[in-house]
This record gives structure tokens, sequence and C-alpha cells, in this order.
């Protein structure tokens, strides 16, 4: 069935808020909330399979060690495996003091003693409690009046209220959410809340959790935004109140609509690491923390093992963490254009020497040694990449550092090799394809230094003589010239007939200390005017240069025959 042609006659843009004074763009996000994770109830929910008792408590104890001090570890009353998780963490004393974990429960009596049950002996404990509110389940799910609908809640307050006095040992906290809150009238939502207050009375010292979910996405973040400043604004005894967001990533503005609803005055965040959950997931926390701290703010959430949680992340949900997805991806910190690759190879390479700490890198909006990953994986290099993207690897995995004009060249070789095999380089495959096209080894080189030796003549000349392998056959040879470059190139002139002439000659180390090694670059030209390129490679700067000569001798005569 193809798409409608009026989609206004079937679907019906939602409706803005009447907020002319709005406040909330005005402000910045300063703080970090309170964060809750759900990764162990709406996450597991809504996995193919459910995590069994090994991977939950894997995943509890990673989001312990991250820094999460709020964790909905289950749903108690949805089925034994969930009842016995909860009640082994309680008994187990593995619930670390300043942790503080809340399970879930629908507004039903026997949920909610079940509940309660569940959580008997902890020292401190949250019971989230929740009923839908909006239009369509009042007239479509549940067949009931406002009224009928708001009695659910109260009922279910009263219940928090008594099941709570039967466990005086437990300092219990409450959470309530009028469930399809995004989708509800706002003066409804705040009447049920008030009616929730009512019956548990929170305070300043103790104040009740508000959840207001955008449970299923239907607008823009601006009007969740909205929809959070006017129900703060208008809520008697806010100070008496948590406002929590619980956003869905239905039009995929999750992070968005919770970085606003923030704004907009809320106090928590509720989702999961790298965003599972129902449909198109829950809020990735990860996102959101990472965000703020790109911004200069502590999160209190620790990412500087990102691959290890998401190792772990991968195992309990079964579920891949997708290679663009923020911060987490494998790809993210990844340049394949040529133009990126340059722009970031300049900007670490500016980093280095820059004598502040603050973090100026283009495309790399935060350092990915702040997760812990590696610049070396910062720039690969395929089809699309430029000589920037090459370079780069050669530095980082040779300590190369190619002159500019040098990349050009070579970038001809890498391009024509990733057209051939029609995928990613890796460092490996540049590092040979350089050694066969400045002929670093002697597979495929007409002429291979085996020794020289260099001595100054009575009249302040250079004399050059050593044994070179030309087609894998020795021939002692010698030249004489102002210095060894020059001598060498009189020996190739005099022996082979080979005129090259020399535009431009740098050099630099390779690695620090005795066992540094010499890297020369050799920019030659031809009588006919063709330019070719020299590399020469020795633990003797002397020798790394005639290598290079002999380097760019070998690119200016055909290969030898196979």
């Amino acid at each position: 069935m193809p798409m409608h042609s009026d989609p206004g006659r079937k679907y019906r843009p939602f409706p803005a808020v009447n907020l002319p004074d709005r406040e909330w763009p005005g402000r910045v996000i300063a703080s970090a909330p309170r964060w809750l994770s759900t990764d162990l109830r709406d996450g597991n929910q809504s996995i193919i399979d459910p995590m069994d008792s090994v991977k939950k408590n894997r995943f509890f104890d990673l989001l312990v060690e991250i820094g999460v001090k709020e964790i909905e570890v289950g749903f108690p009353a949805a089925g034994q495996t969930e009842f016995d998780f909860i009640t082994s963490l309680v008994r187990s004393d593995r619930i670390p003091e300043d942790v503080v974990v809340q399970v879930l429960t629908q507004s039903r009596a026997d949920l909610i003693s079940r509940s309660f049950e569940s959580l008997e002996g902890a020292r401190k404990a949250i019971v989230h409690v929740y009923n839908a509110v909006s239009p369509a389940w009042r007239d479509i799910v549940f067949r009931m009046s406002r009224d009928e609908v708001k009695q659910i809640a109260v009922n279910g307050a009263k219940l928090l209220r008594d099941e709570a006095a039967k466990r005086p040992e437990t300092d219990w906290h409450f959470e309530y959410s009028p469930e399809t809150f995004s989708t509800a009238e706002l003066d409804f939502s705040l009447e049920v809340c008030e009616a929730v207050m009512d019956i548990l009375q929170p305070t300043t010292d103790h104040p009740l959790i508000l959840n207001l979910p955008a449970t299923v996405e239907a607008a823009t973040p601006n009007v969740y935004a909205d929809q959070i400043e006017y129900f703060c604004r208008n809520l008697p005894n806010r100070e008496a109140a948590v406002i929590s967001l619980h956003t869905h990533n239905d039009r995929g503005t999750g992070v968005a609509a919770a970085e606003l609803g923030l704004m907009a005055g809320a106090d928590r965040v509720e989702g999961c690491l790298f965003g599972n959950g129902e449909r198109t997931g829950n809020c990735c926390l990860v996102t959101v923390a990472l965000n703020m701290y790109t911004q200069g703010i502590d999160p209190g959430l620790d990412f500087s093992d990102i691959d290890r949680v998401i190792e772990t992340v991968e195992y309990c949900n079964q579920l891949p963490v997708h290679p663009r997805h923020p911060y987490g991806g494998e790809l993210v910190f990844t340049a394949f254009s040529g133009s990126h690759q340059d722009a970031i190879k300049k900007g670490l390479e500016a980093q280095e020497v820059r004598n502040d700490d603050l973090w100026r890198v283009p495309y790399l909006p935060i350092d990915p040694h702040d997760l812990g990953r590696n610049y070396e994986a910062v720039i690969r290099v395929n089809s699309q990449s430029g000589k920037g993207g090459f370079a780069w690897v050669l530095e980082q995995g040779q300590g190369l550092k190619l002159p500019k004009r040098l990349q050009a060249d070579f970038s001809r070789h890498v391009q024509h090799l990733a057209d051939e095999l029609g995928r990613e380089l890796n460092a490996s495959d540049i590092w040979n394809v350089f050694q066969k096209s400045y002929y670093l080894n002697a597979d495929n080189a007409t002429f291979e230094l085996l020794d020289y030796q260099e001595s100054r003549a009575s009249d302040g000349t250079r004399l050059f003589s050593g044994t070179i392998a030309v087609g894998g056959k020795s021939q002692n040879v010698s030249g004489r010239g102002k210095g060894l470059v020059s001598s060498v190139l009189a020996t190739l002139k005099q022996t082979f007939r080979l005129q090259l002439e020399v535009a431009d000659y740098s050099e630099h180390a390779l690695g620090k200390g005795s066992d540094a090694r010499a890297a020369a670059y050799l920019e030659c030209t031809l009588p006919d005017g063709q330019i070719v390129w020299g590399v020469g490679i020795d633990e003797d700067v002397a020798a790394a240069s005639v290598r290079a000569i002999l380097s760019a001798a070998n690119s200016a005569v055909p290969a030898p025959a196979a």
C-alpha cells in the first residue's frame, strides 16, 4: 500500500502549547541531573531474548561502576525471574550505600504489593507506579472517564503509602508517572499529579518523583519543553517534587527532548545506555552525559573506557551499538574524507604544541583519549580519502613525515590500490604499497645498495665507491662530487647513463635515542622534466640519503623482468 497522497487526511499536526512567555529557550544546562538507568527494566523488556541473571548482574555492576546512582532493576510483578533477581540483589548486599534501586509497577493492588515484597530488607528503595492518562488510552484502551483514570492514580498512591508503612525499616521513596504525558492534556496531567501528591504528602526533604514521559514521541522537542515548563510553573508545592524525564525516540529526537526538558526545569533523566528501549528506544544516557561533558560540565558518569561499556551492553542486550552512534560508535571518530582528514591532522598537530588544555580539533567535538580511544583509529583510508589520510597513518605507524609533494605523488599509488581492492585500506596495506612504490626492499628494485664507502680527495671533492646489485647482479661502482649526494648522482650518470637532478631533499629522525633511525626524502627531475621521488631508511643518516637516491633511480628506470 503506497503512502497517502494527502497525509493531512490521515494525520493531524500536534497542537502547540500556549506559552508565549516561555523561558527555557534562554536557559542553559549548567549542572548534571539525577540519572536513572532503566536498562534492566525498559531496556530488558524490549530485547528479543530478555537477560538472564548472569547478564543482569553484569549489567548492574557496570552501571554501578560508571557512577549511576539510581537504577531501575526490574518489574517484579512481571514474573518469577524478575522477582528473584531483585530479591537477590537486596539480600546479597550488593547494592552500594550511595546507590538506590527502583522497581516499576502498574497501579494495581496485587502488583504493588508484590513490588514491595521484592524489596523487603532494602536500606533504601524507590517504588515507581504508573497509569496512562491521555485521551487515546482513556477512550480506546480503558474506556474510562477522566475521574475514573484519576482514581486509579489515587488508589495507587494510597497503596504506596500503606505498603511502605508496613515496612518501616526501609527508607521508601516514591515515583509516579502519568504515562503518555506527552500526548495528554496538560491540565489533566497536573490534576492527577496533584491528587497523588495530596495522598503521599511529599516534602522538600522527602520529595515525590514525578516522571513526565514522552511515552510516544509525537511532536518536536520544543513542544515537550513547553509541556515541562508549563507543568513546573503550575504544579503546586513544586519544591516537594523531583521532575523526571523519560523520553522515547519515535521521531529521532529523544536526546534533544531530554536536553530541552532539562532547560525547561526538570531535575532528573531516565534512559538507557546507548538508547535501548521500546520501539526506537529510550533517551541515550551516554549521549546526554557526554554532550554535557563537551560543554565543560561534569556529568557524574564515567565513560573513560567506553569500549568496555559497549562490550558489556552488546553482550547483555545481544544488540550491536551502531557504528555511527554518537560518541560510542566504531566510526564516530573516524574520517575517510580527504578534507576531513587534513583538518583533523592539522588540528591534532596544533593541539600537541598549544600551551593550554583547551580542546580545539576540527571535526572532533571530544578528545577520543577521554573515552579510552586512540588517535590511530581517527583517520582511516579508502577510495574517498585524500593524501593527508595515508600520511597520518604512515606517521602514526612508521614515524614517516612525508613532504607535501611526496604525499601527492604517493596518493596515486594509494588511490589505485583502494580502487583495486574496493575496501578500506589498513595500515599494513598502506605500508606495503609505500615500500613497493619507493623500492624499500629488493623485491622489485633494479638498483640495490649492498655496501659503500665515502672518502675525501685531495682537492676537497667526495669519492663514492660501493657495491650495487643491478638486476640481482653485484657491480662495483664509483663516482666523484662535491658531497655524498652529488657523488652518488655522478656514479649513476657515469656508470648507468642515468641523469637525475635534485629538486628537493629532506630528512628526519625516526624515533629517539640510540636506536633511532633516519628517513631521507629526495625529489628529482629527469632530463625530460619528469619528477621522481626516492625514499631511504637506515640506521645511518648518510646511508639513508644514498638509499633515497637509489630509490629515485629505481623510479626512473623500468622494473626488472620477473
